[in-house]
């Protein structure tokens, strides 16, 4: 990375002040890459517990898939020496209701053959009770 050459000639030359910004920079890429991967896991988990809902019907492969959203956004959240978690709950909710157009999107392709579009999936569905369900999973 550029950036962390740049933050090593800060220091050498004392400056503290543009080092220190250099770091809150880094800092903040860092944050978006976890947000930018647990968002993609939310896509596939909303992906899927919208198929369940829309069909009222679950396959293994949904059920694993679930499954592996919940532990990949559990995993990229937890902050492995720190302890805690990268994005707060609250957070949590805002990323997964940002991801559920996308989700339904994908879902309106999938369910019933594809014979949906979006928003007539999204009348079929309960977006609350989803997002609601996703967040008791993946949230500590």
């Amino acid at each position: 990375m550029e950036e962390l050459l740049d933050l090593k000639q800060l220091l050498l030359k004392g400056d503290i002040k543009g080092s220190l910004a250099l770091v809150e920079d880094l800092e903040e890429m860092g944050r978006k890459a976890i947000i930018d991967k647990i968002r993609s896991y939310a896509i596939i988990l909303l992906l899927h517990l919208i198929k369940q809902q829309a069909e009222n019907r679950t396959t293994k492969f949904w059920d694993v898939s679930i499954r592996n959203s919940i532990r990949e956004i559990i995993n990229t959240n937890k902050r492995r020496k720190a302890g805690g978690y990268y994005v707060p709950v609250e957070e949590l909710t805002e990323i997964l209701v940002a991801a559920y157009p996308n989700a339904l999107d994908l879902a309106s392709l999938e369910v019933a053959s594809g014979n949906y579009e979006p928003e007539e999936l999204a009348t079929m569905v309960n977006q609350d009770e989803i997002i609601d369900f996703a967040l008791s999973k993946i949230a500590h």
